[in-house]
């Protein structure tokens, strides 16, 4: 099923953690209006700018692999509202900082990112279906501390 122009719902529920322990990972119908919004708002938008594939590391999660991967209580995974993204040869921060500049998301973490390695780390960006976007920017430690904020914005280009 495509969700829009270059995204198709298999990015959004690939898993191999799904697939060795035979976990359901396919989303609901408001799950998938939730994946397309996301892939319209935001994902198209970033594949504009920079020109380049992005790709999904990880996109909509079932209660039971959530669960499975220790993901966060509450994950907009679960909702379908979000994914962890990069972009191959540009600095995840380049990329979350043009987000944060840019378009109206719900959540913007730059994650595991190690100042010096911009391949580190990757961009968890979401999207609010039916509510008002929070707007909120986070940076999250490879070693899993948070900080509120974007962070490592020096020296990237605009």
């Amino acid at each position: 099923m495509q969700l829009s122009k270059h995204f198709h719902l298999r990015e959004f529920t690939r898993s191999q953690t799904a697939a060795r322990r035979g976990l359901d990972n396919m989303p609901g119908p408001v799950a998938i209006d939730a994946l397309t919004l996301l892939c319209e708002t935001l994902l198209e938008p970033v594949r504009r700018e920079f020109g380049r594939a992005v790709v999904v590391n990880s996109g909509f999660r079932s209660p039971a692999l959530n669960r499975a991967i220790g993901g966060a209580r509450g994950s907009q995974h679960v909702l379908g509202e979000a994914a962890d993204i990069e972009i191959p040869g540009l600095a995840n921060a380049h990329v979350a900082q043009w987000i944060a500049a840019h378009l109206a998301f719900d959540q913007l973490i730059l994650e595991a990112h190690v100042p010096g390695d911009p391949a580190s780390g990757w961009v968890h960006v979401s999207i609010a279906l039916g509510r008002a976007p929070r707007r909120q920017l986070l940076t999250a430690t490879p070693k899993g501390g948070g900080r509120p904020g974007m962070l490592y914005q020096q020296g990237l280009p605009g």
